[in-house]
């Protein structure tokens, strides 16, 4: 009696055992099914046209990635996704970031993409002449930066300004203009790191610059940063560096235009005689020598200027109507210039 008792217990639990791997083979056999064939149909809700703006954060659970793919219409089936995570055992791969997602995408693909840790990037250009300030302002709007103050203090690290041996208080002049792409939410001191280094890579392409201090290095960038902002026509700047170099070797103050529209948030589109007497050490009206630091970030052209002055009698020059500057060796053809290409456009 006690035998058939033990056996029946056994049966059930073999029956039971059963069962249950018959379920588990189903349900295996059942998602491979599902997964080849949504893969065969493409796999995607729609055609690519819907687009969504997928953000994980730091320590985020892959349900509720699996959650938000849902609601945005992007996946068939939040089941089938949850299953092809641990199927793939991708729960723990899946990386913080920002994805476009689009519903032209399978599953599979979408599971791809957030393991991959291609995140999206964000591309922004410098102008060639942009100034700190107006770098800051540009990462704001392009949502990389808080304020303008934040990028500001990013980018007058000492760490920063110290590993990279700039002999300044901040990165004024260092940050090189040029189209760069970055993942949302990059740090702004990263960014700056970026951009400096950038610039002594660029700066390898200038045989006079090898080799150079720090010291006299920040000379040179200082002029290029002040031809960067006067100059209009790339072929004129070896002759701008000239001119401002001479006027140095002669003790007349570079009377530049860009060291006033330097002291003010934004430039004006002209100076008047009272903004050439505001009291600051980069008015180079009032004051000789150079200014006391870099007024913008130069280009390439604008530092092979600095490097590769070209020298002449020249110590004038005026902006003409069509965009070229005349050059002038006396202050009497200076004014001549200016009655004849200037003074007519007031009158």
């Amino acid at each position: 009696m006690l035998q058939i008792v033990i056996m029946k217990k056994l049966n059930v639990k073999k029956f039971i055992t059963i069962i249950f791997l018959a379920i588990v083979f189903i349900s295996i056999v059942g998602l491979l099914v599902f997964f080849v064939l949504d893969e065969k149909k493409g796999g995607a809700v729609g055609d690519g046209q819907n687009s969504f703006e997928l953000i994980i954060e730091p320590g985020e659970s892959s349900s509720t990635v699996v959650k938000e793919l849902s609601s945005a219409g992007m996946i068939k089936s939040s089941v089938y996704f949850n299953y092809l995570i641990k199927f793939t055992r991708a729960g723990n791969k899946i990386k913080q970031g920002v994805y476009d997602i689009n519903d032209g995408m399978s599953s599979r693909k979408i599971l791809d993409v957030i393991i991959s840790g291609k995140v999206k990037l964000v591309t922004f250009t410098i102008p060639e002449g942009y100034n700190n300030r107006q770098i800051g302002d540009l990462l704001v709007a392009k949502k990389l930066s808080l304020t303008r103050e934040a990028f500001l203090a990013a980018a007058s690290n000492k760490a920063l300004i110290e590993k990279y041996k700039i002999p300044a208080p901040t990165t004024e002049g260092y940050l090189f203009p040029e189209t760069y792409s970055v993942p949302l939410n990059y740090p702004a001191d990263r960014i700056a790191d970026m951009m400096i280094k950038r610039f002594f890579k660029k700066l390898e392409s200038i045989p006079e610059a090898k080799n150079i201090s720090p010291k006299d290095l920040h000379a040179k960038v200082v002029l290029a940063s002040i031809v960067e902002r006067e100059a209009v026509r790339k072929e004129e700047r070896p002759m701008m560096a000239g001119v401002f170099l001479t006027r140095i070797e002669k003790n007349i103050n570079l009377e530049s235009c860009a060291t006033i529209q330097y002291l003010f948030d934004k430039p004006k589109k002209r100076l008047f005689e009272t903004d050439l007497k505001i009291i600051s050490p980069y008015n180079t009206y009032m004051n000789g020598g150079w200014p006391p630091g870099p007024i913008s970030n130069p280009g390439l052209p604008a530092l092979a200027a600095a490097f590769k002055p070209e020298k002449s009698d020249k110590l004038f020059f005026l902006l003409k109507p069509d965009g070229s500057h005349y050059f002038s060796a006396t202050f009497k053809e200076h004014l001549e210039a200016k009655k004849k290409f200037i003074d007519v456009l007031y009158q």
